[in-house]
């Protein structure tokens, strides 16, 4: 079953120091400081289960982008265990993957494969990920010939579509012009009906309030509250000074 789990976790990173001497770095390392060191975050712990969706909020800098990339595998705890099970889909970076001298069609079955689909499931795959990304023949033309817009639509689409178990999003669902986002939000609805679970980090916090059964607001790295969504949204809205509103999507 799918999950996800953090226990105790604590990532820390080497400021840039610009150009030093060769003693300098020898010196570092016997002090085992690894220079100039930062904690991005510091004794984190959740557990999120099947069907189950977090939040993350925070201001920039709180540690909120490295959790993704702990839960994602691109980086490793320095301290505490990282525990995922289940086919991880992340929507961090759209379109970072793709190949600008590939088309669109040949980009989405590249993805499938890598995702360890069959070449008969992506297949079965293909048609709906080009009709829900709507940029029609454009499928058969060098991804190099897109706009910035099409590349992130056809990279949602992809990635919506190859049953994820697990969802990571980061500040990705502002994607084409409303009526896409609003459909691009009704899918992310469809998929956690069917059961994946969901880790998702945005600004937006109606968003949120409609996604996520529980929420993590990060400080400087720590878990500054951690409840149902209602409860610390509602606060962290009093932090920051931030009025609710109504979200022009609307939830499941």
């Amino acid at each position: 079953m799918a999950h996800v789990r953090l226990s105790h976790v604590t990532k820390t990173f080497t400021r840039h120091a610009g150009r030093r001497l060769a003693r300098q770095f020898l010196a570092d390392w016997r002090r085992r400081s690894g220079g100039d060191r930062y904690t991005a975050l510091e004794d984190v712990s959740f557990t999120l289960g099947q069907g189950e969706s977090l939040g993350v909020v925070g201001p920039n800098g709180a540690g909120k982008s490295t959790l993704l990339s702990l839960v994602a595998g691109l980086t490793a705890p320095d301290s505490g265990q990282v525990e995922v099970s289940g086919r991880l889909v992340p929507l961090l970076e759209l379109g970072s993957g793709y190949h600008p001298d590939l088309t669109g069609a040949e980009n989405v079955r590249l993805n499938a494969a890598v995702m360890g689909f069959t070449r008969r499931r992506a297949r079965e795959l293909f048609d709906r990920v080009v009709e829900f990304s709507g940029i029609g023949e454009s499928i058969h033309e060098p991804l190099r010939t897109y706009s910035s817009g099409m590349v992130m639509r056809l990279a949602f689409s992809t990635s919506i579509h190859v049953d994820p178990e697990i969802l990571l999003i980061d500040e990705v669902l502002a994607v084409g012009d409303q009526a896409f986002r609003a459909k691009c939000m009704e899918k992310v609805f469809e998929v956690q009906r069917n059961g994946t679970l969901l880790l998702c980090v945005s600004h937006d916090l109606d968003v949120l309030e409609r996604l996520c059964d529980r929420v993590i607001w990060l400080a400087g790295g720590q878990v500054a509250s951690y409840d149902r969504a209602p409860a610390v949204l509602e606060a962290y809205r009093q932090h920051v000074g931030v009025k609710s509103g109504p979200s022009p999507v609307a939830g499941p």
